[in-house]
């Protein structure tokens, strides 16, 4: 399926009931996002809005008895970026209902994972993001075979059974 046809994410996670995961494996995401812009020292952001749309849609699903787990896989010592996500992840992430764990990259050698970050819903849906080289957002793919499916849990479980808590990781 092409970027074009694929729902947007929160249409997708509407229609989970159980669980989503989501794994990011990347050190670098949207250089061009104003709120990363202003944590490097760049114009004043207000995220409030931003927030509030997210907690909306993972409050959501969590609301329907959802769990959302997201676990990053990270170089040490951590990028701009990185440092940017980690310092929003409490705002962001975790008062959103989402679980959040982080796995230094030197940890993740003999994991077997998927070449992109990806999200599974309900066991039967994986929306992979490819991504440039310098972190733009460049396509999304919705696979469906259970193979695939497989594969992304497994890598997903593997990571997060070794990954820190984010109360816990303290950016290297």
């Amino acid at each position: 399926m092409t970027s074009k046809t694929i729902p947007p994410f929160p249409e997708l996670l509407a229609g989970v009931s159980r669980s989503a995961v989501h794994l990011e494996m990347r050190d670098t995401y949207t250089p061009d996002d104003p709120s990363f812009i202003a944590f490097q020292g760049g114009p004043p952001y207000d995220r409030t809005e931003r927030e509030r749309n997210w907690h909306a849609v993972i409050g959501g699903a969590i609301a329907r008895g959802v769990v959302v787990r997201r676990a990053r896989i990270v170089s040490e010592p951590i990028s701009d970026y990185i440092r940017f996500e980690h310092s929003v992840t409490d705002s962001m992430n975790i008062a959103a209902g989402e679980l959040v764990r982080w796995l230094p990259r030197s940890q993740a050698s003999d994991l077997c994972l998927p070449g992109n970050d990806f999200w599974v819903f309900d066991d039967h849906l994986v929306r992979f993001g490819h991504f440039s080289g310098d972190g733009l957002i460049t396509a999304k793919e919705l696979r469906e075979e259970p193979s695939v499916i497989r594969l992304c849990l497994s890598a997903f479980e593997a990571v997060w059974e070794r990954a820190i808590d984010h109360a816990e990781y303290k950016p290297v």
